[in-house]
């Protein structure tokens, strides 16, 4: 018999409105009183299945907040794209270029027809 559980029917109705706020899991862990580690596990639980969709729906939710951020930061001359960038790729998994195959992960084949024989 270990330890009780912290964990209450509201969390994933907070875990929701938290990250629909573009919170990160780590801030959430923060306000509900857990570590991450209590929180990773709670994602984990099937006894919980409640919050582990919350947990789903709310990465959703917290990445369409901060796309919604940097389309209306836009126009301003002040924004720190590259900052948001790096967030978006560290959050995320952004990336700069994606690896491109043909079919069954094979190369790419690229036939050129020549119009004129000799250019």
């Amino acid at each position: 018999m270990g330890r009780p559980t912290k964990y209450t029917d509201d969390m994933p109705d907070r875990t929701i409105l938290l990250m629909g706020e573009g919170a990160s899991l780590v801030e959430v862990a923060a306000e509900l009183g857990v570590s991450r580690a209590t929180l990773s596990k709670w994602q984990e639980d099937e006894t919980k299945p409640k919050f582990v969709e919350a947990v789903k729906i709310g990465t959703d939710l917290s990445e369409a907040w901060w796309m919604r951020e940097g389309r209306k930061a836009l126009r301003d001359r002040d924004f720190n794209h590259g900052l948001w960038y790096m967030n978006m790729k560290n959050r995320f998994g952004w990336a700069d270029k994606r690896e491109v195959s043909g079919p069954d992960g094979g190369a790419i084949v690229v036939r050129i027809d020549r119009a004129l024989a000799d250019v």
